[in-house]
């Protein structure tokens, strides 16, 4: 009877789930692997990443099946995969993963006993390094970040460009913009992508996009962070309200003793512990010093929502230059930027760059060795200069 509900749920979400443009990761993910992971923001398009793996799988539909953990009272995963195995399933697909307690124990059964490709996707919180089932050693994981530049162009022109290296950027860059702006005019579409272009559900509905980004933070701040990390049920509104405060303030000037007495808080360790799990939830970028000793109790030398659309949807006045540099740490990994002494950021250790509008000159980094001025409001840049939309084409 499980498994007759469970089909019915995997064949509605396969009518609803319509979405024709495949995302950056189809490439990156090694599918061969038995037990992967996709991890990331809600609204970044996990589950559609999922279901159309699942369509295009070659296996028959009997010996696939997918759910979301969320979505059925479940006693026991492994029960589910153990029956399915039985019958001779070869591909099991689990959603919202992060929803089921011990996922990880369970997770780790199906791995060392059973005959199954398992994909899971969860929450960009979850802590996998120190899971129960010491799970990181078995699963291979992938972070589906939101929109780049490149790929809402192409959802919005149904053209195809290319993604680039870092490296292909950084040298390259000229050639690469000339090839680019004789096919599109990049500003003609780059505030729309900057206030409403980072998460693929804008084009499900783009009059409802400002409404139904906020109802997704609200359910990572009130459902995705408290199923993972220990806070109370009463201060979920204390990480609300420092959406709002850091949205509001001076990127360059973390006032900690300010936020803490706004947020209602002394404790400056409290007032830390909340900024990781925002930046764990993907509703925060910050860079912490990476000298020996520091831990997530320190305070961030850099600190900005997790990317564009967030500042437009909580700040009524969001400054260019904040703007400007949230849009640029979007575009990278985790744990390829810090910060610079001389410049904003150094890339991977070794690139230091420093932000800017067109008029940006390299006084603050002409002594320094592989420094770049990224900036804004230039179609074509020249030697060290390079414009900012094109590291929306990294991914």
């Amino acid at each position: 009877m499980l498994f007759e509900t469970l089909k019915n749920y995997q064949a509605s979400y396969l009518k609803l789930y319509n979405f024709k443009y495949k995302r950056y990761l189809h490439k990156e993910v090694d599918f061969t692997q038995k037990l992967i992971g996709i991890v990331g923001a809600r609204g970044s398009g996990k589950t559609t990443f999922l279901l159309q793996y699942l369509k295009e799988n070659s296996l028959p539909m009997n010996k696939k099946l997918y759910f979301s953990a969320d979505s059925i009272s479940l006693d026991s995963l492994f029960e589910i995969a153990y029956e399915f195995s039985k019958s001779g399933g070869k591909l099991l697909i689990i959603d919202e993963i992060h929803k089921y307690k011990n996922f990880e124990i369970e997770l780790k059964k199906m791995y060392d006993m059973l005959d199954l490709q398992i994909i899971f996707s969860g929450s960009s919180a979850l802590r996998l390094e120190h899971s129960k089932g010491d799970l990181s050693r078995r699963a291979i994981i992938y972070t589906m970040q939101g929109l780049s530049f490149r790929e809402f162009l192409e959802l919005k022109t149904s053209k195809n460009f290319n993604s680039y290296s870092l490296e292909d950027i950084l040298k390259n860059h000229e050639n690469i913009a000339y090839e680019l702006t004789s096919q599109i005019k990049p500003y003609e579409f780059w505030r729309e992508y900057l206030e409403y272009g980072y998460y693929p559900f804008y084009f499900e509905n783009q009059a409802t996009y400002p409404v139904r980004l906020k109802d997704t933070i609200n359910v990572v701040v009130e459902v995705d962070i408290p199923s993972i990390f220990p806070i109370e049920y009463d201060k979920i509104i204390n990480l609300k309200k420092l959406i709002e405060l850091v949205c509001l303030s001076n990127p360059f000037k973390i006032n900690v003793k300010e936020l803490s007495a706004k947020i209602g808080t002394k404790d400056y360790a409290t007032l830390y512990r909340y900024m990781e799990y925002l930046k764990r939830g993907k509703i925060f970028n910050l860079l912490r010093a990476k000298s020996k000793g520091d831990t997530i109790l320190t305070k961030p030398q850099k600190l900005h929502l997790a990317n564009t659309n967030l500042h437009f949807a909580y700040c009524k006045n969001s400054e260019t230059g904040t703007i400007r540099e949230v849009f640029f740490m979007s575009m990278f990994k985790d744990g390829m930027l810090e910060v610079a002494n001389k410049g904003d950021f150094v890339i991977d250790g070794k690139y230091t760059v420093e932000v800017g509008g067109k008029n940006k000159s390299f006084k603050q980094i002409k002594d320094i060795k592989n420094s770049f001025v990224v900036a804004d409001d230039i179609e074509i840049g020249n030697a060290n200069k390079i414009p900012l939309y094109l590291f929306g084409f990294l991914y």
